[in-house]
C-alpha cells in the first residue's frame, strides 16, 4: 500500500510538474508565468523528497521558490504591464528559436525512450547512501562542478542588474513622458 501511494504521489508531482512546466512558457502574462514556475519549483521538490534528497529538496523551496521567484516577481511587479518590457511581444526569430528548442527537447525525449525500451540505458542508478545530503553536493559543487556553480552565480547576479537597469530606464522614461 505504501508503495502504490508512492507511486500515486509521483505521478501527481510529475504532472504537475509538467502542466506547470507548459504554463510558465504558455502564458503571456509575466506574472503567471513566474508563479507557474513556483509551481514547477515546488513540484520538482517533491520530486526531489521521493528521491530521497531531502536538503535539496528544502534548499529547491527555499531558495529558488522563496528567495529567487519572489525577487523575480517584485521585477516582474515593478516592470509589467507596459509595452515596452522586454518580454513584450517577440520577434519571429524568437517564435522560430522556441519551436526549435522544444523540437530538439521532443528529440531528446524519444531517443531516451528508444534507448530504454531497446534495454540500451541502464535502469541501475548508481546512487550512494550520501546522495543529496549537503557534505555531498558541497563536495560537489567544490569539486566537480565548480564551474558551472560559478557560471550560475555569475548569471544570476547579471539578471539582478539587469532588472535594476530596466527599472531604472523605465523610471527616466515615465518621467519624461
Amino acid at each position: 500500500m505504501g508503495n502504490f501511494l508512492v507511486w500515486v504521489i509521483w505521478i501527481v508531482a510529475a504532472l504537475a510538474c509538467l502542466g506547470t512546466g507548459m504554463a510558465v512558457v504558455g502564458f503571456t502574462n509575466p506574472f503567471y508565468s513566474a508563479l507557474s514556475l513556483i509551481g514547477n519549483l515546488a513540484s520538482l521538490a517533491v520530486l526531489y523528497l521521493l528521491a530521497s534528497a531531502e536538503f535539496v529538496a528544502a534548499a529547491q523551496i527555499l531558495v529558488y521558490a522563496g528567495a529567487v521567484m519572489v525577487m523575480f516577481l517584485f521585477v516582474i511587479a515593478y516592470l509589467g504591464g507596459r509595452a515596452d518590457a522586454p518580454w513584450a511581444g517577440g520577434g519571429r526569430w524568437l517564435q522560430l528559436a522556441a519551436l526549435v528548442a522544444g523540437a530538439a527537447l521532443l528529440v531528446e525525449v524519444v531517443v531516451a525512450l528508444l534507448l530504454k525500451a531497446g534495454g540500451r540505458l541502464s535502469d541501475e542508478a548508481a546512487v550512494s547512501g550520501s546522495f543529496g545530503s549537503p557534505a555531498e553536493i558541497g563536495k560537489l559543487f567544490l569539486t566537480d562542478h565548480l564551474l558551472a556553480f560559478e557560471i550560475t552565480s555569475i548569471v544570476l547576479l547579471v539578471a539582478a542588474v539587469g532588472g535594476v537597469v530596466l527599472g531604472m530606464r523605465s523610471d527616466a522614461e515615465g518621467e519624461r513622458s
